[in-house]
């Protein structure tokens, strides 16, 4: 259990220090990790309507509803009709949320590439080991929670 309550306590840093270097890096906008995570959400699955974007990421409707329209305003998300259903709503990301995205990905994997190539080889070895136990550890954390 010591290992889970360490961990724990690492993921938000990380996560954080991955963003801030990654921002740093590339002069890219302050956007809030939730938008990141829907902008995935919808370039992984193509359109999703706001419910099935909510049932992915495991948050509440509402919560969806306004990252969307925040999204709108900033013009990373727009809304198209959904095929067959004239009240139905589909969210797709914008070229420039696809892009915003790729630069995010790219600038991140390069910040991680530079900081993992600082460590010893024998904890460069041990991170490459751990990736697939850490998507293992997503699976059964999703798995978990219904999702």
């Amino acid at each position: 259990m010591e290992t889970a309550a360490e961990f724990s306590r690492l993921l938000g840093p990380l996560r954080r220090s991955v963003l801030r270097a990654t921002r740093n890096a590339e002069g890219l906008p302050d956007l809030p990790e939730a938008q990141i995570e829907l902008l995935r959400a919808l370039v992984a699955a193509g359109p999703l309507s706001p419910g099935e974007a909510a049932r992915r990421l495991g948050v509440a409707n509402s919560t969806v509803s306004n990252l969307v329209k925040a999204m709108t305003n900033s013009g990373l998300v727009r809304r198209e009709q959904a095929p067959g259903d004239f009240r139905g709503v589909l969210l797709a990301p914008t070229d420039t949320a696809l892009d915003l995205l790729d630069r995010y990905d790219r600038t991140s994997s390069a910040a991680l590439a530079e900081a993992i190539d600082r460590l010893s080889p024998d904890d460069r070895a041990i991170m490459a080991e751990a990736v697939p136990v850490l998507r293992r550890l997503t699976a059964e954390l999703e798995s978990g929670r219904g999702g």
